[in-house]
């Protein structure tokens, strides 16, 4: 098989923790896709994100780029667009970037007239992509439209109530959906892009499917609701020790779309609560599971298999109630560790890679699968070395994951409990083999973690003897990486010199 010649599979589930596929979380839903691709293909043990939340992440999943190069940091900020990324270069190769869901992009003003409806809402496409399923999780109207067609009285999917669609039929936390697994989210986006890839498998082809699940409002259908045992789920991370983050995280109620009704706070919810909820969160994987299966039946069953490169992976990972956190708006480590499994055809065979990676490492994988050269300015490399059974030379050590908890519009809960503006109130998080430094700009004061004392990131150590020798040593890791990694996307050239 010629480079030119094969088809990409690239799934991303959102805010899938890394724990629910390969660690304590793993195996009470059952997820014999996912396992199929892991006996047949390489898993990535230790993937990050490097931003935090959806459309942050996107933006570097399909740019290669960190946080602080792309700058699209928050949901709505724009993503500039003399940026590359996947879709632009797809392009250059004569490929059509298919999108089934979202990319949680916003346009570049700049190159739009104000009046402009792209710029009203935060979820766009990135630039290069051609959007066939339209799942968007604030502004989608594809998947409510369908369910009236299919006779259920639904709640009329306004901007402020299309969330009523997640609302369970009785009323119970563990509640059944108001429609059936035939007709979920899920099953909607897997039956849309069945259709349009069958037309379309005479000749090579690339579909990105950004599924909403097991992102909340958590409720699922039956029998995915109460699919799993809340009694057998181990029980979330106690809370971690005192430090102005939490403090602050916690000094407002926040994640009040965590399931229908819920009045965000995190702090006083039931353990009970928060297992019945660990339950369904893991459901919800189960059925994204099932129509993953259908979709590795379908290339079996149409010839493709061996010529399809699959990848699913996650943007972010989620707190899932671990110390007292639910989202992935967090600098702990079950927000940013996220799966990564892929199968290629041309190096089959199972294999664990302990080697750390990044979200941004998939743009630069994909292009060099294509036979293409990544452009110069993203930040990742390609993976494909690694199911080769080799680490390329010099690879990384460290995971460099950012987030940013300000807001231009109205002050974040954060900017108002330490008193910051827009511009200082964030975060930088370094993870090596074993140690997490956390940096807070603003005067924040950091935090140090042994994970192979603590692997939940419970203790920190800011105080301990022997910290400081340990905040140098990661402190200026951080520093090397952003110097090293600062924008490259002209510094490689060198003209009349």
């Amino acid at each position: 098989m010629d480079a030119g010649e094969g088809n990409v599979l690239f799934v991303t589930l959102d805010q899938l923790r890394a724990d629910a596929v390969t660690g304590r979380l793993a195996g009470l839903a059952p997820t014999p896709a996912l396992d199929r691709l892991r006996a047949e293909g390489a898993t990535f043990l230790n993937h990050h994100t490097v931003t935090v939340p959806c459309g942050p992440s996107r933006a570097s999943l399909l740019t290669g780029l960190y946080a602080f190069n792309h700058r699209a940091i928050r949901n709505g900020t724009p993503l500039a667009a003399h940026h590359d990324g996947l879709g632009k270069a797809l392009r250059r190769l004569g490929r059509e970037p298919l999108l089934f869901g979202y990319t949680d992009s916003t346009p570049d003003p700049t190159r739009l007239d104000p009046n402009d409806p792209d710029l009203t809402i935060y979820e766009g496409v990135a630039p290069g992509w051609r959007e066939l399923c339209e799942m968007r999780a604030d502004a989608g109207f594809e998947w409510p439209a369908a369910l009236k067609r299919r006779g259920y009285a639904i709640p009329e999917p306004t901007p402020d109530r299309i969330h009523d669609l997640y609302a369970p039929r009785d009323g119970r936390i563990d509640g059944p959906a108001l429609y059936s697994a035939e007709d979920s989210d899920t099953a909607y986006l897997t039956d849309r892009a069945l259709e349009a890839l069958d037309v379309r498998r005479w000749r090579p082809w690339f579909a990105h499917l950004a599924y909403i699940r097991p992102h909340p409002p958590l409720v699922a259908p039956e029998p995915f609701n109460r699919l799993v045992d809340p009694a057998r789920v181990p029980p979330p991370a106690g809370p971690g020790a005192d430090h102005p983050f939490r403090a602050a995280w916690f000094s407002e109620p926040t994640q009040k779309k965590l399931f229908h009704g819920f009045d965000g706070d995190c702090a006083g919810m039931a353990p009970e609560t928060a297992q019945a909820l660990r339950a369904v969160y893991l459901g919800l994987l189960a059925e994204v599971d099932r129509h993953l299966g259908r979709l590795l039946d379908w290339l079996d069953e149409t010839g493709q298999a061996d010529r399809t490169l699959v990848i699913v992976t996650a943007d972010h990972g989620e707190m899932l109630g671990d110390q007292g956190m639910w989202g992935k708006e967090s600098v702990f480590l079950p927000a940013h560790h996220v799966p990564l499994i892929v199968r290629d055809p041309r190096r089959p065979g199972a294999r664990a890679v302990e080697a750390i990676t990044e979200t941004v490492d998939l743009a630069p994988t994909v292009l060099d699968w294509l036979g293409a050269a990544p452009p110069p300015a993203m930040d990742g490399a390609s993976l494909l070395p690694f199911l080769d059974g080799s680490e390329p030379p010099g690879w990384r050590d460290a995971a460099l994951t950012e987030i940013d908890l300000a807001s231009p519009a109205t002050p974040t809960r954060f900017q108002r409990a330490w008193g910051l503006g827009e511009t200082r109130c964030n975060a930088a998080v370094i993870r090596d083999a074993r140690w997490t430094y956390v940096h807070f700009n603003g005067g924040v004061a950091p935090m140090l973690f042994d994970r192979a004392e603590d692997p939940e990131e419970r203790r920190d150590l800011a105080g301990a003897a022997g910290a400081a020798d340990e905040f140098r040593r990661l402190a200026a890791a951080m520093l090397d990486r952003r110097m090293t990694r600062a924008d490259r996307r002209l510094t490689g050239f060198s003209f009349g010199v």
